[in-house]
């Protein structure tokens, strides 16, 4: 009989540093208010009641990058504003993670020019992509359910 089997019937919860770490990861990010184009319209009602982020530890969205740990990229990037997306992200804290919403922002969508980025990931590195024009905010969900997973997978030795 493991220590487990007789702790539980103790009422006693066990679990390792980077299991209760990551929980906290996980169930307090808060998203930086980040929309370029018509996907911030799905990003702002994925918050709204209907879908309602809140359940996921996201209550509300912040216009700071001092107080945010998740940059939404919701829209086309362009040439002009990839330096103030890069100093935004450079202004998060660590750890911080980024999902690049809507094919505009993973790939350049329809603007194959000199004036778009194609792909925010030239600028910053993406840790989920959600594809759609526009995505719905079911799709954003699913993003935000996906880099939970990530965060909960990661491990101690990646902290450093």
């Amino acid at each position: 009989m493991g220590i487990e089997q007789k702790a539980a019937n103790l009422g006693v919860v066990t679990l390792r540093l980077e299991q209760a770490v990551n929980w906290a990861r996980t169930n307090s990010m808060w998203p930086m208010l980040f929309g370029l184009a018509c996907c911030a319209i799905e990003m702002m009602s994925a918050q709204a009641p209907r879908y309602d982020m809140s359940r996921f530890g996201m209550e509300l969205m912040r216009a700071s990058p001092r107080q945010s740990d998740l940059m939404i990229v919701a829209g086309r990037v362009s040439r002009k504003m990839a330096p103030v997306v890069r100093n935004l992200y450079d202004q998060m804290p660590d750890p911080k993670w980024v999902i690049a919403m809507g094919d505009c922002a993973s790939c350049g969508g329809v603007f194959n020019n000199y004036a778009v980025v194609q792909g925010v990931d030239e600028v910053v590195p993406v840790d989920v992509y959600v594809a759609g024009c526009p995505p719905r905010p079911e799709s954003l969900i699913h993003g935000i359910i996906t880099l939970h997973e990530a965060v909960r997978a990661e491990k101690i030795t990646k902290w450093s």
